[in-house]
């Protein structure tokens, strides 16, 4: 290796833990924290590349403190007046940890076992294989193009390389089939991520069936796929975006279970609960599936009587939480054919319905969808018959750490089983903390971008594999559209920033100096109250009542 010219250090000695080594570079090869670095070992008999990521990097010689006592006089000015050379005057001292060599018959890194000797010389890992080696691609050699696979996802590029330098393409099928979280706090760009897969994963080489539970109104621009030359295949293909608002979400009453009818009426005496759970199993018998509250509460008369005080108690709050409330209908229901569909996104907008009423219709639809998977993989009657990935903004609504939210049985069923019935989902999530710790221990890729809240650090630092010291140490760090992905669908932890969006951004900050501008304006060309007053429009005193 001697005469090379991409040498940028040299290996000083091991770390201080088993797979760390200390390598020392002068000040003109400039290496950043999370750096890929290689240098080359004997293994069996055949020379392999070995990879390391940079974890740490501190100066061990620069010009003396007294040279920089002056803050008005550079220091190469001092050095220059006494005499004193400055070239190469600065050292560093940078740790790795050693990743492994890419094994093309496990297609994956293999631990060589013992570090780098000391005075081995590294060099900057090369582009075009750390773009076949990183993610989890499956590849039989490191020597292949990745543009040119289908069921991949081009999410960004390595963050210390020169923009799109070292693309990263994630594998869909591998995040889809063992989940997906997404974990940021608020602004740092989760769900323009989101978006970003979501784009990927609508593209011709993919066509996936895609269902985006939207409770804030984020996903508004994703229709502009359509049409978009980026997403045409050269069989007539383009994505289909279809949205439904609250006025199309109905929930049959008879695809409610019990569990959830007793959470919407807010804790029932033990006297109700009996009475109702006798009724509901007795209608659930029944072949018709299209009853309301009227059958129901007929049916509790014709068990209790008309006259019992529980059952007239139990009709006032049925009434009250769901015959009044036009999310639960007898007859409709959300139908299943029509909201997913391979080459379709479905975004759900819920924006207008309260929590209960979003967890509730999420509960349902989740559950109708888990039955269909399950009876089309055992290979019964199914109204979906092909895989589905469902995407939940505000994760921790449906799933949340404290157990008080219906549709936490059926995540977590879905987290844990749904990888054998073809159901999978995402988590997009600011709160980490806030979400049931075996949900998010179930999602295998993890996209982990700022997050300053320790809470939440250690959230994920206990649920994620993956996500080591060195992973965690970086999220307060990060600036907005980076990220750190791990997990299944790499190799090995990457930081990464996220490629611009192909369609408009949704869930941008309001701009509130404009809003407020013109609010004001809006208010001066308004009559005042004493003008109104003078016109017989208003409280001649000039207060207004509160009456």
């Amino acid at each position: 290796m001697t005469g090379r010219t991409d040498v940028i250090g040299t290996v000083a000695g091991p770390g201080d833990g088993p797979n760390e080594f200390v390598f020392v570079a002068p000040a003109d090869r400039t290496i950043k924290t999370g750096e890929f670095i290689t240098y080359s070992v004997p293994v069996e008999d055949e020379t392999r590349s070995v990879f390391a990521r940079v974890t740490n990097r501190e100066l061990i010689r620069g010009l003396p403190e007294g040279f920089l006592a002056d803050p008005e006089v550079a220091p190469d000015t001092v050095a220059a007046t006494l005499g004193v050379p400055t070239d190469d005057t600065e050292l560093y001292r940078l740790t790795a940890t050693v990743i492994g060599y890419y094994d093309t018959n496990m297609t994956a890194f293999a631990n060589p076992r013992q570090l780098p000797d000391p005075g081995t010389q590294l060099s900057i890992a090369p582009d075009p294989q750390l773009e076949t080696v990183l993610p989890n691609l499956g590849c039989k050699t490191d020597r292949v193009d990745v543009t040119e696979l289908d069921g991949v996802a081009h999410i960004g590029w390595l963050l210390n390389r020169a923009e799109e330098a070292t693309n990263i393409h994630l594998p869909i099928e591998e995040f889809v089939s063992t989940h997906l979280a997404i974990l940021a706090e608020t602004g740092s760009g989760k769900s323009y991520t989101a978006s970003v897969l979501i784009e990927e994963m609508m593209r011709p080489s993919s066509r996936a069936s895609l269902l985006v539970f939207d409770p804030h109104g984020e996903y508004g621009t994703l229709g502009e796929m359509q049409g978009h030359e980026a997403f045409q295949g050269d069989d007539g293909y383009q994505p289909d975006i279809v949205y439904y608002n609250p006025d199309r979400l109905r929930v049959r009453i008879s695809e409610l279970e019990l569990g959830d009818v007793m959470a919407i009426l807010d804790n029932p005496s033990n006297r109700m609960q009996e009475r109702l759970s006798t009724a509901w199993r007795s209608m659930q018998n029944e072949e018709s599936q299209t009853w309301g509250i009227d059958d129901l509460i007929h049916e509790m008369e014709q068990i209790y009587g008309a006259d019992d005080s529980s059952v007239g108690a139990l009709e006032w709050r049925l009434r009250r939480s769901i015959q009044r409330n036009d999310l639960f209908h007898p007859e409709e229901n959300v139908p299943l054919d029509q909201i997913v569909d391979p080459g379709q996104c479905t975004v759900l907008q819920m924006d207008t319905l309260d929590k209960r009423d979003q967890q509730l219709i999420t509960t349902v639809l989740v559950r109708r969808l888990y039955r269909e998977r399950l009876n089309d993989v055992r290979g019964r009657s199914s109204d979906v018959d092909h895989p589905v990935f469902a995407l939940f903004e505000e994760g921790h609504r449906y799933a949340p750490a404290s157990g008080d939210a219906p549709s936490l049985g059926i995540m977590r069923t879905i987290a844990s089983e749904g990888r054998k019935f073809g159901f999978g989902l995402g988590i997009i999530s600011q709160r980490p903390s806030k979400i049931d710790p075996d949900v998010l221990s179930q999602c295998g890729t993890q996209i982990s971008m700022k997050i300053r809240n320790p809470n939440d650090q250690d959230a994920i630092k206990k649920s994620v594999e993956a996500a080591g010291e060195d992973v965690t140490r970086e999220l307060p760090g990060l600036t907005p559209g980076q990220a750190i992905v791990s997990g299944d669908a790499m190799n090995t932890p990457a930081l990464i920033q996220v490629r611009s969006r192909l369609t408009e951004h949704g869930a941008e900050s309001r701009p509130v100096i404009d809003d407020w501008h013109e609010a004001y304006e809006k208010k001066q060309r308004e009559p005042s109250q004493s003008e109104a007053a003078d016109f017989g429009g208003g409280d001649s005193t000039g207060v207004q009542s509160l009456d």
